[in-house]
């Protein structure tokens, strides 16, 4: 029987204009923390991350025809694999960017198979015991880039610190005391606090301000030549096929976060609209990010982690968040703002954020009811969390390699096939 949640505001309500508006912009900064953090790590443009986000959030609302709440933010999943193919080529983001496309079309090749065969494949593929352990492993996974961000770290400061634990404090306080509308903007609370704290601490640089113009086009890159942006080509190599098997994990997270989200609103979104048509929305999104010289798009963990404590579940909330997003990449004077968050704040909510999604993971593997008694069940999962926390490298072709989440994953869905679940019953 399906779990029912009680939301504050349900998945097709639509709040009133100036709640609307608060919510939304509640909801980009809470995601926000990750959507910039990729960029940042793999060498994007923060404009182009937050232009593709918004628009990968409006094309997977317009597949999925508007009956999901999700928000689709740069993947940290993609991390390594697209380092080690920009690196190999020499600074060059061809191979990356090529990659990602297929990714895209990966997802939507899945989705048409699941619209004429079914999900029993996926199932078997995917059952619950790698599901979970794969969603702990991507939020286990990001655990020390909060800390490190929160400057919990042997070179940080003591007013990071300061920050960083304001900041955390103030998400997790409203979130559990507050009361009225305050409580359901514990994130957007957090990050005004923990900025004005950093301002205050001197953190916070401007000087980006003095040269910065009211309106400025993201910083583009397309696989052709267009005047005033940047270009690369489609590149077919080993750097390209290193990034692809990266979709099984997103593919599984895309899963898990519908499953979670589906029991948080009360809905089972994998049956209507179905997991073909939220593959579809979020493959088309990825591509469309790729296309643009983007990160890779992704059903967000902390989507589901911000409606988990606020109870808004509004599809209109996260659509609001995903124009704001667009509006925000094209405004120089508030990239420039954006940009001059201090990393100790971001730190500070990513700890709560990260968090949450790792025990998005462990709340799978609870509500399956997996029995951790069958020797099975313990084996996939331990072996899932070493290998995927644990830093282990597979080369597959000349310098591209598995690791982390990917190699994870394909550890999981093999043991899961070679291992039998009727295997100790007989």
């Amino acid at each position: 029987m399906e779990e029912k949640k009680n939301l504050i505001v349900d998945v097709n309500e639509k709040p009133k204009a100036g709640l609307w508006l608060l919510l939304s912009f509640q909801h980009v900064f809470a995601m926000f923390g990750a959507t910039v953090l990729v960029p940042i790590l793999t060498g994007f443009p923060v404009s182009v991350a937050l232009f593709a986000s918004g628009c990968g959030t409006i094309i997977y609302t317009i597949c999925t025809k508007g009956k999901v709440p999700v928000y689709l933010g740069s993947s940290f999943a993609y991390i390594t694999a697209v380092v080690l193919a920009v690196e190999a080529m020499g600074g060059n983001i061809s191979a990356a960017q090529t990659g990602l496309m297929l990714v895209g079309l990966i997802y939507i090749i899945v989705a048409i198979i699941i619209k004429f065969v079914g999900t029993a494949w996926v199932d078997k593929l995917l059952p619950p015991i790698v599901i979970g352990p794969m969603i702990a492993v991507i939020g286990l996974s990001l655990a020390s880039s909060a800390v490190s961000n929160a400057g919990f770290t042997s070179d940080g400061t003591v007013p990071q610190m300061v920050v960083a634990i304001i900041t955390f404090l103030v998400a997790a306080g409203v979130s559990v005391y507050a009361k009225g509308f305050l409580k359901i903007i514990p994130f957007l609370a957090a990050i005004v606090v923990g900025y004005l704290v950093a301002w205050v601490l001197g953190l916070v640089d401007l000087s980006g301000l003095a040269t910065a113009s009211f309106f400025a086009i993201p910083d583009f890159a397309f696989p052709f030549y267009v005047e005033g942006f940047r270009q690369y080509e489609f590149y077919f190599g080993p750097e390209t096929l290193a990034i692809l098997p990266v979709a099984i994990v997103t593919i599984s997270e895309h899963i898990g976060d519908h499953t979670v989200l589906g029991k948080i609103c009360g809905k089972n979104f994998l049956k209507d609209p179905g997991i073909d048509k939220t593959l579809i929305g979020d493959g088309v999104a990825t591509a469309f990010s790729a296309f643009l010289g983007g990160p890779a798009n992704t059903t967000y963990g902390e989507n589901t982690g911000v409606i988990g404590m606020t109870k808004i579940g509004s599809v209109y909330v996260t659509c609001g968040a995903a124009c704001i997003a667009i509006l925000l990449s094209c405004l120089d004077y508030v990239t420039v703002i954006i940009n001059s968050i201090p990393t100790c704040v971001l730190g500070g909510m990513s700890i709560l954020l990260y968090g949450v999604i790792a025990s998005n993971g462990l709340r799978i593997l609870v509500d399956n009811k997996i029995d951790f008694s069958k020797s099975r069940n313990l084996i996939i999962a331990s072996a899932m969390l070493v290998v995927g926390l644990g830093g282990a490298v597979f080369p597959i072709a000349g310098s591209a390699t598995l690791s982390g989440t990917a190699l994870s994953a394909i550890v999981g869905v093999v043991l899961n096939l070679l291992f039998r679940d009727d295997i100790e019953e007989e």
